[in-house]
């Protein structure tokens, strides 16, 4: 296999959950090259997570919505590896929700952990990718956010990961002057945990029969767009959204 991340350390948040789409991502960087920091927080255990992908890798405790612990895991990567070139803003939470039943708190919750994560997981590692001059962040956004929903997602759930995207084309614009590429993903249908119960593998598999591929999507092939995004095979691309979703939803 070719080693597209030689040399490359990348921290990847909300990582540690085993059928999730970050732990496939942190196990797929490793298998090219990577030295990858697992951030998640304390009860999912992030350093266990880590010594199973192998012993060259590092597991910190970090909850996203908290600007200091942002901060305190860049420079814990950087004290730890000597330098820092990919972050996958992979933390999310979910809940159904319609939109009466929203309360502030959920709002809150949503919110804070998928956009005001993402922008301060975002600006504790720029300073770091300034100086190297180099670097890639990846924003995992969701399906949810280009169609208003349709699967698990209340509308704040929307909101918020529609924030995602608009935050990382901005953090494109201003930051590819200093050689950092930012992009999008929106993952759709995907057999991973996340929704904490909303549906069964087997429903999943039966949504997905009218897709154009016919099934859902698998937390690997997920984490193959993001390994693209981090990789030089990505060199000339910044500010851009990929879809994975079969084709579930096929716009202009």
């Amino acid at each position: 296999m070719s080693q597209l991340l030689q040399g490359r350390v990348a921290i990847i948040t909300g990582a540690a959950r085993a059928r999730g789409i970050g732990k496939a991502t942190a196990r797929l960087f490793a298998e090219h090259g990577a030295r990858v920091v697992i951030t998640d927080l304390e009860a999912e255990n992030p350093a266990e997570a880590a010594a199973e992908i192998g012993p060259d890798h590092l597991g910190l405790v970090c909850d996203v919505r908290d600007k200091m612990a942002c901060e305190n895991a860049i420079a814990r990567t950087v004290a730890w590896a000597g330098r820092l070139d990919i972050l996958v803003n992979n933390a999310g939470v979910t809940q159904r929700r319609t939109v009466e039943e929203i309360s502030p708190d959920d709002f809150d919750l949503v919110t804070d952990v998928s956009l005001r994560g993402t922008l301060y997981m975002s600006q504790a590692a720029i300073p770091t990718m300034k100086t190297q001059q180099a670097g890639s962040i990846v924003c995992v956004a969701s399906l949810s956010a280009l169609q208003g929903g349709g699967v698990f997602g209340g509308a704040h759930y929307c909101a918020a990961k529609a924030g995602v995207l608009g935050l990382a084309r901005a953090m494109a614009r201003e930051l590819g002057p200093s050689g950092i590429r930012v992009n999008s993903i929106t993952p759709g249908l995907t057999v991973t945990d996340f929704s904490r119960g909303g549906s069964t593998d087997e429903r999943k598999n039966e949504m997905a029969k009218d897709y154009p591929l016919g099934r859902p999507g698998h937390p690997k092939e997920i984490a193959s767009a993001s390994l693209f995004l981090a990789s030089e095979l990505s060199s000339y691309i910044t500010g851009a959204t990929i879809d994975v979703n079969g084709g579930s939803f096929i716009h202009a």
